[in-house]
């Protein structure tokens, strides 16, 4: 797919994209707190229709609703495959795999695209210390897992993603963890693993304590897992609604409702970064105005909100002077490099980016018009987009499909808002 964006003004309200972060986290309790399940407002990015299909691989009977919500029906892991496939997500191989290691079966865990590069050493590591066969292409996928596993005390290091304490969290609670504490080092992301915590309580999963983030521990109590049936909303995907709020700064004003200002999700920090930026904004509960200003440059460290390195990059592009973001150690593997494709495409639209050790250095200025590609990065194809509506002529996006991983309607919520964009499909 080939996305053409030409300047345009924006206008108008929009209703955020359904978190993948809460979705796929609800799709793995929905698999193992048992009963029944009403999930209401349901994603249905490529991430999400993969961690579908990998619970209904694991045994939970997953039925569309006629107002659009989702019945998922389960009692525990039981598969009914010996294979299952989490397409490009990288919380879906980190979560799913001690997930799928409950089963004493042996199943081959497989991944597409920019997964099948990305580091899987933790599995070769932990898991066979929890009882666990495993094998793997030299640290890479395909992953092949042989359980039960066997919650014991073991310590693991947090420094490269939160994803992987998220799923071994959520499985010791499965089997039953009792008086068993999981160490982590230098955890990063601290806020995803609120959000897990929060998704395991809310589906009677028992919760660990956390000890101040350096260490979880399981006491000797029951296995509280509820069997009633239970209904769970998917919050508004801060992540996503990250490109549309930085978009309402630089060529708004728009508005976006559906975005709790009050989530665990880390990527809410996007709105202290407009602060910092002195970009027009109206925050309420139940929406978020965005207008254009003189925006100015801002320091921001994420190296807890990794995620926000593309829209950040988008906002310091219109703004005046050297803006500095934390946290570039964090993007090494993501689904590319996403601090050498940041400086490769957005040079490519005329603006300067350093790489200082852990610091990123943008230059505001103006930008031109020009072709980019997504690398196919979904995140990289829509900070392109937002930040081609005020770029000087015509801005062509290749491969702008990489969007599907996670915001399938990006591409028609800009349109809706006045952006003037072509999709051109191109055949197979």
């Amino acid at each position: 797919m080939i996305v053409t964006i030409h300047p345009s003004d924006l206008s108008g309200t929009l209703q955020a994209a359904a978190s993948k972060s809460s979705m796929q986290r609800a799709c793995a309790a929905s698999l193992l707190a048992e009963g029944e399940t009403i999930i209401k407002n349901p994603g249905h990015s490529n991430d999400d229709q993969a961690a579908l299909s990998v619970i209904s691989a694991l045994g939970a009977k997953v039925e569309k609703q006629s107002d659009g919500d989702l019945k998922i029906s389960s009692h525990g892991v039981d598969p009914i495959t010996n294979g299952v496939n989490c397409g490009e997500s990288g919380l879906g191989i980190r979560m799913f795999a001690p997930i799928i290691s409950l089963s004493k079966n042996e199943i081959l865990i497989e991944g597409e695209g920019s997964l099948r590069t990305r580091p899987m050493d933790f599995f070769d590591e932990i898991l066979p210390l929890l009882g666990v066969s495993v094998s793997s292409n030299s640290g890479r996928l395909p992953l092949k897992v042989k359980g039960p596993l066997v919650p014991g005390n073991i310590e693991i290091d947090g420094s490269l993603s939160s994803q992987f304490l998220t799923g071994i969290l959520i499985s010791y609670a499965a089997a039953g963890a009792s008086d068993v504490t999981i160490k982590v080092k230098n955890l990063k992301s601290r806020p995803y693993i609120d959000l897990t915590l929060q998704v395991m309580e809310k589906f009677g999963l028992k919760v660990p304590e956390n000890r101040n983030y350096e260490s979880f521990y399981f006491d000797a109590g029951p296995k509280k897992i509820s069997t009633i049936s239970r209904e769970y909303t998917v919050e508004g995907d801060w992540s996503g609604g990250a490109f549309p709020l930085v978009a309402g700064a630089i060529a708004g004003p728009l508005v976006v409702k559906g975005l709790d200002p009050y989530s665990t999700q880390a990527d809410k920090n996007i709105l202290q970064a407009l602060m910092s930026a002195d970009a027009g904004l109206s925050i309420r509960m139940d929406s978020i105005e965005v207008r254009p200003a003189s925006l100015k440059a801002f320091h921001f460290n994420a190296t807890d909100c990794p995620d926000l390195f593309p829209p950040l990059v988008a906002l310091a592009a219109y703004c005046k002077g050297t803006t500095a973001i934390e946290g570039v150690k964090r993007l090494t593997h993501k689904e590319s490099n996403r601090a050498l494709t940041l400086q490769d495409e957005f040079g490519k639209m005329g603006l300067e980016i350093e790489l200082q050790d852990d610091l990123m250095l943008v230059h505001g200025g103006n930008l031109k018009g020009t072709t980019v590609h997504s690398r196919h990065d979904h995140r990289i194809a829509m900070a392109c987009a937002v930040a081609a509506l005020k770029a000087n002529g015509e801005t062509t996006i290749e491969d702008a499909e990489a969007v599907n991983k996670s915001y399938p309607d990006f591409y028609d919520h800009l349109r809706s808002l006045g952006a003037d964009l072509k999709i051109l499909q191109l055949s197979e």
